[in-house]
């Protein structure tokens, strides 16, 4: 065999060369088209939007009363001059937010775990989970929050808190805690039975089915309807206001005594939007990849 014969026998090639894949003329002309329909509708939806938005601001501004709402709604002046207080009452809704949130996960999941016991001795709990969930949800948030905040101190218990921003919490806890536990309630009970079978065939009893086979996968699917509550629950921090605590709506309307100017509410407003869009976008963003991952168009 000569040299020439050896470097050309497909047992032992030097330099094998890939076949190269070329698009057909029709894949190009198809992503083409997809690509110019694609600019066509970015085109038309930014167009569209711009003509909305620029009405908009046509018709308020060109309004009888538009002068008076802009003096006492957009006055920078006033703008200016509430914005430090607010944003310092502001810190106080995120630290509220931020010491329910815990509790609420907290008293939502055993309240949801108590409810799927299924033994008999445990009846009284499940009666209790269910008219707690049952009363909190039937409660209007800020009627609660009176009811706590004026109800606890006039009781005179003895360790009992007094503290406007504590009473608060703990209304919001109980109000959002029963919300909380029938979300993990419907992940929990959205878990097939075949689940809970294969744990107890490998041996798992009934604790150690719920806590590394059931629960795993009910929080997964809970994450974005807790997100879509705990976007309420940031504003509704607000509502504690009625009890005196200088949270930042509280400092909006002490402004807006002040000067008679309700421009400081409109600084509170801009506040609570910069921390809702994006935790709602984040929650946004959850659901869609939960659904790619449902649908098998993508994974985690």
């Amino acid at each position: 065999m000569t040299d020439g014969e050896a470097a050309a026998s497909p047992g032992m090639p030097e330099h094998a060369e890939s076949p190269v894949w070329v698009k057909s003329e029709r894949q190009r002309r198809r992503e083409a088209e997809l690509r110019a329909r694609g600019r066509r509708s970015i085109s038309v939806a930014t167009a569209s939007t711009i003509v909305v938005v620029v009405a908009l601001i046509a018709g308020i501004t060109s309004s009888p009363g538009w002068p008076r709402v802009q003096e006492f709604f957009f006055s920078p002046k006033a703008f200016v001059a509430a914005l430090p207080d607010v944003l310092r009452g502001f810190l106080l809704n995120i630290e509220m937010f931020l010491i329910a949130e815990v509790f609420i996960l907290v008293v939502g999941l055993l309240v949801a775990l108590v409810r799927g016991l299924r033994a008999p001795a445990f009846f009284p709990l499940r009666a209790l989970a269910v008219l707690y969930t049952d009363v909190f949800r039937g409660i209007p948030t800020i009627l609660l929050i009176y009811l706590v905040g004026f109800g606890i101190p006039a009781l005179q218990l003895q360790g009992a808190p007094s503290d406007p921003v504590t009473l608060g919490i703990i209304a919001l806890v109980l109000s959002y805690g029963a919300y909380v536990a029938e979300v993990f309630r419907a992940g929990i009970e959205s878990v097939h039975p075949s689940q809970r079978a294969a744990a107890r065939s490998l041996a798992l009893t009934q604790g150690q089915t719920m806590r590394y086979v059931v629960l795993p996968q009910a929080v997964r699917r809970v994450v974005p309807p807790l997100l879509n509550d705990f976007v309420s629950l940031q504003k509704d921090t607000a509502l504690v206001s009625v009890l005196g605590p200088l949270e930042a709506l509280r400092q909006a309307q002490i402004h807006k005594d002040l000067d008679f100017n309700f421009t400081p509410y409109l600084v509170a407003a801009l506040l609570f939007i910069l921390l809702t869009l994006p935790l709602a976008r984040f929650t946004d963003h959850l659901a869609a990849r939960a659904a790619r991952r449902q649908t098998g168009g993508g994974t985690a």
